[in-house]
């Protein structure tokens, strides 16, 4: 069927409504996941909050399904939708600093090189996701975890108001004292609400961070990682990290006969100097790491380092984890051995705690309180590895089940049921957000998400 958009609307319509015919289409519907292939009827490319009530209107007078797009590194694909509207927010980008007030107002398609490249200009920070490419309004709506997180606490820890439209085209602002309980739903119930057009976040001075990337080869697992565990359970609040298995790159750090191979990475972020840093991952380079660097980095410039190839197959999942006993390290140490190498897959052990664990009980986010996570990457370029690299996804997450806290951050996953959902925001907040739901969307318009029907 052929979508006509009346004249009329072209004219008020500010940014660009992109039809299959035109061209930039195929750009236009490209996502970070190479595995989506959607082709939505309309990309409505809006350039203000009016283009984002007006692209919403269109489709439901002509009974078309809404998508809205933010960064569109969303693993599950849900930004476009087959024969829809893409409501596509990626050109209120904006992002302006307070300084003074240490506040950004962040558009709702930045992404967050925008957002730390702005607040870095003040020497000022807060939690985002762990790649610069990831979409700010994806990453604090369904929480948010970062770097940071363990000393300034979760992404949405530090939202302090919100802008969207809503499915009858309604502007509202929500916040601690306008829309409480909308306000309350956008800490982790995700994009069943509205089209958020911007945020305001609370910054924290903060410039550089201390960083150390330590390699070793494989086989080292087993003694490295019990070391690492150790060092996170007793480390003060300013450092993070994570464990990662992966594909050593070429760099400088990295030993020739290191390179191209699959090695374990240990990442230690650190809310302090060098020496500092350095001191606190001591217990680590004890152990004779193979190559690594640690060092004082600009916060924005460690934020760019993970960065994965856009357009690559992608499939992912998370399973939190409520204690790591060395059998439990043992386990994660050996699921590595069936990544797919050469690839940009990632098995990843990643700590909580800190300021996590202490922010707001009342936040739709039932994970807030799980110490680890484990998190398998699968990114690859060959269709002929689709089964295998999903299977080994899904084995990790069966495989360490036993240690599982029943809860799940859902942006780690991807499209995996209504179950998983439940593990994401538990049964007293799905009853919650189900009345929210009903207030502001009763016939789910938004419902291309990890969606919650109305109540």
């Amino acid at each position: 069927m052929t979508t006509h958009i009346d004249p009329g609307l072209r004219t008020e319509f500010a940014g660009e409504m992109i039809l299959p015919r035109d061209p930039g289409y195929d750009e236009a519907r490209a996502l970070f996941n190479g595995m989506i292939d959607r082709r939505p009827a309309v990309i409505a490319q809006c350039a203000n909050t009016d283009d984002v009530a007006r692209a919403i209107g269109f489709a439901r007078e002509r009974g078309l399904e809404v998508s809205v797009r933010g960064g569109g590194h969303g693993v599950a694909g849900k930004a476009l939708v087959d024969g829809g509207v893409v409501v596509d927010l990626r050109m209120l980008n904006s992002v302006t600093v307070d300084p003074d007030a240490r506040t950004a107002r962040v558009g709702g398609g930045a992404v967050m090189a925008d957002l730390d490249g702005a607040t870095a200009e003040y020497g000022l920070a807060t939690t985002g996701g762990r790649v610069s490419t990831t979409g700010v309004a994806g990453l604090v709506l369904g929480g948010g975890s970062g770097w940071l997180e363990r000393k300034f606490g979760l992404a949405c820890d530090n939202l302090l108001s919100a802008e969207l439209v809503t499915a009858d085209g309604r502007h509202v602002r929500a916040s601690e004292e306008e829309n409480p309980e909308l306000f309350w739903a956008l800490h982790g119930g995700g994009g069943n609400f509205g089209a958020v057009t911007s945020f305001t976040f609370r910054l924290h001075p903060l410039s550089t961070l201390g960083l150390a990337m330590l390699l070793w080869p494989t086989e080292a697992g087993p003694d490295v990682v019990p070391a690492f565990r150790d060092l996170m359970e007793a480390a003060p609040d300013e450092v993070g990290g994570g464990a990662q298995y992966l594909l050593a790159p070429p760099a400088d750090f990295v030993p020739d006969d290191l390179a191209g191979r699959l090695a374990l990475g240990i990442v230690v972020t650190c809310v302090a100097t060098e020496p500092e840093t350095r001191a606190m991952v001591e217990p680590l380079t004890a152990l004779g790491p193979a190559g690594g660097i640690v060092a004082e980095m600009p916060y924005a410039a460690v934020q760019c380092m993970d960065d994965d190839q856009s357009g690559l197959r992608n499939y992912w999942t998370a399973q939190h984890i409520r204690k790591l006993p060395d059998e439990a390290v043992a386990r994660y140490c050996a699921l590595a051995d069936d990544m797919i190498v050469p690839s940009g897959s990632r098995h990843t052990l990643l700590p909580l705690g800190g300021a996590v664990a202490r922010g707001p009980a009342d936040h739709p986010i039932p994970w807030r309180h799980d110490p680890w996570v484990v998190h398998p990457l699968a990114l690859w370029d060959d269709p002929a590895d689709d089964v295998r690299a999903k299977t080994w996804v899904r084995d990790v997450r069966m495989s360490m089940e036993e240690w599982s806290t029943g809860s799940l951050y859902l942006n780690f996953i991807g499209d995996e049921g209504a179950e998983r959902y439940r593990e994401g925001w538990g049964d007293e907040n799905m009853r919650r957000l189900a009345d929210v739901k009903r207030r502001y969307d009763p016939d789910n318009v938004f419902r291309h998400n990890q969606n919650i029907e109305p109540a």
